[in-house]
């Protein structure tokens, strides 16, 4: 493999995770929230329980 195609690849792939990182984690921790709560979870029982996304 061209050394110059091995940078491209190293660098695209670190701009990716860098970018889906963020993205997955604020996605696992806000939309549990949105729905109701993880399970044990304190606030989830005094969600309501019609809660609509948008």
């Amino acid at each position: 493999m061209d050394s110059s195609l091995r940078l491209f690849i190293t660098q695209f792939s670190g701009v990716v995770l860098a970018t889906l990182v963020p993205v997955i984690l604020i996605a696992f921790m806000s939309v549990p929230v949105t729905l109701g709560g993880h399970n044990h979870d304190m606030y989830s029982e005094n969600t309501p329980v019609a809660q609509h996304m948008t």
